[in-house]
């Protein structure tokens, strides 16, 4: 079969180098323009687009897919099948009808959960134990084509969103795989999604959501820390500084004010909770320094203060 790939970040890199591995033909590779960045704002490749370039694949970086111009170079290309995975722009029904067998996206949770732009970051914000990668047949309305398979993962009780993404791009990749050889075999089923309620949609993050709330309960701090990463990263206020959390855990029982300091040391700074527990802060960035484990920290700001804030 003649894949043409739609992808834009390392998430979809590892989709792209399984499709490539397992001799899938793939006839172009369409991601997003170059973007300045950096302190000298130079226009940077996207992962893509690099990673395409060295397969020899050749690259589209169209500023947007509604085009007719865009549309007949597709149309050109002859794709059996069109591959997405977090491509990051909204794609016309006059797309989706161009290969001649399906156009799949790659999604990174159980649909119809977390349907949306952050499905690893809010399953670990709410603490599931488990998520996956879903391959649907793309449809107009957003992440809400008929399933062809998903793939489970369990979650791990520390691990946070940005190790969760890595893992969950190399299960894309194995899923989309296994989706292509269902489509080639003729044997790939089509199941709709039902969405109610008890379904989550997955927003956007913001940095409104990094402030740390000591009155919520210890379990629910830590997954904000686990979630908020590798951004907004979750925040917390001490001694007038802001400071970026990067690890926590759930520490013992407190019985204090919430986000009060109960010890700074070796282990860490631990803060009482509002559900009478506590979490200790293990790995912080203070303003205008580097990420740092919390005791190496201490050894060269003494903490004076009694409580966050």
């Amino acid at each position: 079969m003649r894949v043409v790939f739609m992808g834009t970040p390392a998430f979809a890199v590892e989709t792209l180098r399984r499709v490539v591995e397992d001799g899938w033909e793939v006839a172009a590779a369409y991601t997003q323009p170059d973007k300045p960045k950096n302190r000298g704002m130079k226009l940077m490749p996207t992962p893509v687009k690099e990673y395409a370039l060295t397969q020899n694949i050749p690259v589209f970086q169209p500023e947007s897919c509604r085009g007719e111009a865009v549309l007949e170079q597709l149309r050109g290309l002859e794709p059996d099948v069109i591959l997405v995975a977090a491509y990051g722009k909204l794609l016309p029904q006059a797309l989706l009808e161009i290969p001649k067998q399906a156009i799949l996206n790659v999604h990174s949770s159980l649909l119809p959960q977390y349907r949306g732009a952050a499905p690893i970051n809010w399953a670990v914000l709410n603490g599931d134990s488990e998520t996956g990668v879903t391959i649907q047949y793309m449809a107009a309305e957003l992440d809400a084509g008929d399933i062809l398979l998903k793939k489970t993962t369990p979650i791990g009780p520390e691990e946070d969103a940005a190790q969760l993404y890595d893992r969950l791009a190399l299960l894309g990749g194995e899923a989309a795989s296994e989706a292509l050889a269902l489509l080639r075999d003729g044997a790939a089923p089509r199941t709709p999604q039902v969405y109610g309620p008890q379904y989550q949609y997955a927003s956007l993050l913001s940095r409104e959501m990094s402030p740390i709330d000591w009155t919520q309960p210890a379990q629910r701090i830590v997954n904000q820390v686990r979630g908020l990463l590798p951004w907004p990263c979750a925040t917390a206020e001490v001694g007038g500084e802001r400071w970026k959390i990067y690890r926590a855990r759930v520490g013992g029982g407190s019985g204090k004010a919430p986000g009060t300091i109960l010890s700074a040391g070796k282990a860490g700074i631990e803060a009482a909770c509002g559900d009478g527990g506590s979490v200790v802060i293990t790995e912080l960035q203070a303003p205008g320094g580097r990420r740092m484990a919390a005791p190496d920290y201490l050894r060269g700001h003494p903490l004076t203060a009694e409580r966050f804030s």
